[in-house]
């Protein structure tokens, strides 16, 4: 097979959430644990660093590996999902998986003649396991896909556990209450392991982490308890973080929830020191400043274009969204002009209230079959009081957002969904 039609197998044939939805989801350990044995074990060869979340799991796996590579050491790095390659999902030292290693790997693995039906999911976690092992990373850091109790990724035993923060999203597979995602999120965390809680400032969900925690012996850290980030100031093309260890730190994540998410960074460096890891000053330092440069990290409050200036972030959840909203609204500008697309699974009704009702809107949809039409996104969206056009596709609404915004003095907008962002991405490449 030809990289192209490994990759259209992988997509095509194989269960994907990232496709299908929920239909798609394949929650359970057993064929993970079953392609890892076939593949000989790979991630027990390097020591693991596990990050779930809500919100804030990507950025913080990317600044985790930065730091780590800023230290010297060779990082794997495994996230989903990808915008326009999907190499973008196992990297070390930063650098994309090739095609050459993904088409390998898949004809070890056709020739294996494996009997079960592993998801697209499956067969990417343990390619990137074993990719991992064969470059001989120094350590990993590997970011859970969806949940953490039953993610194909929890068949790891990490040297910490990392669960960013908890808030509504995926109810449909993860439960509609914030003590039941809570609960699973907690899964990933391991007999006697470390972990590391970000935000525990919700007590549902705080009070299930601390009972997992407990139940498991495994010693537990609440970022937020000694947020080790006091202050954040943005200052130019960054973000200033005031830092009660390392002094004034630059973060390129420019985004205002990146505060929290650097905090839970350095509280699980600290761990990590503890450990043995050699971690120093200049490794923070380097790692925040350089996190996207030398991770290839995208679509978190990023700056696309100047004039007029145009912000994208991938926020798509209630948190997340309303995050951004209250950022977008800070920046000045005289009419915001916001590109928004959604997936039609996710909470509609309560995600419309947060967009400003003063913006014109620009409602579009990625080209999967998980995404809510345009037209039907609209029309939902009047009824909250936005007042926007329908565009067939992201690009087109892309552009007419841009030609209608003042140069100077409007702000253009382009979010809602991780999919819209990767089709503006691809259409920009080329």
């Amino acid at each position: 097979m030809t990289y192209a039609e490994t990759i259209d197998w992988l997509y095509g044939r194989r269960a994907s959430y990232e496709r299908q939805g929920a239909s798609g989801y394949k929650p359970g350990l057993a064929t993970s644990q079953a392609l890892d044995e076939l593949f000989g074990f790979p991630h027990r060869r390097y020591p693991v660093i596990h990050v779930a979340g809500t919100n804030g799991k990507g950025s913080v796996s990317h600044l985790l590996a930065a730091v780590l590579q800023s230290a010297g050491y060779r990082v794997g790095l495994y996230t989903s999902p990808h915008f326009v390659d999907f190499r973008e999902r196992i990297r070390v030292d930063g650098r994309m998986i090739s095609r050459q290693a993904v088409m390998g790997w898949m004809q070890r693995y056709l020739r294996s003649d494996f009997k079960d039906e592993p998801s697209f999911f499956e067969l990417t976690s343990t390619m990137a396991f074993d990719y991992f092992a064969r470059q001989k990373v120094d350590v990993a850091v590997v970011e859970v896909g969806l949940g953490g109790r039953l993610d194909s990724t929890n068949i790891v035993t990490p040297v910490v556990s990392v669960i960013t923060n908890v808030s509504l999203d995926h109810t449909d597979m993860l439960g509609d209450t914030l003590g039941q995602i809570a609960t699973e999120k907690a899964g990933i965390i391991k007999p006697g392991v470390p972990v590391v809680l970000g935000e525990g400032e919700v007590l549902e969900v705080r009070s299930v982490v601390t009972a997992r925690a407990a139940e498991l012996h495994a010693p537990l850290t609440v970022a937020s308890d000694v947020p080790q980030v006091s202050h954040a100031v943005h200052v130019g093309d960054a973000l200033l973080l005031s830092t009660t260890e390392y002094g004034e730190v630059r973060c390129q994540l420019t985004g205002d929830y990146q505060s929290r998410n650097a905090n839970t960074v350095l509280t699980v460096v600290d761990v990590l020191r503890r450990q043995g890891f050699g971690i120093g000053r200049e490794a923070v330092v380097q790692g925040c400043a350089r996190v996207c440069s030398m991770t290839g990290l995208m679509g978190r409050w990023m700056q696309i274009a100047e004039r007029p200036l145009t912000i994208a972030d991938s926020g798509h959840n209630v948190a997340g969204l309303s995050q951004a909203m209250s950022q977008l609204l800070a920046t000045p500008h005289r009419v915001l002009h916001i590109v928004f697309g959604m997936m039609g699974d996710k909470d509609v009704p309560h995600i419309l209230p947060l967009l400003p009702r003063e913006a014109r809107y620009y409602f579009t949809q990625a080209s999967t079959s998980r995404a809510m039409l345009a037209e039907a996104l609209r029309a939902q969206a009047a009824s909250f009081g936005l007042d926007g056009k329908a565009f067939p596709d992201v690009v087109s609404a892309y552009r007419a957002a841009r030609r209608a915004a003042h140069p100077t003095d409007d702000v253009v907008y382009v979010g809602g969904s991780m999919y819209v962002l990767g089709e503006l991405f691809a259409a920009l490449k080329k």
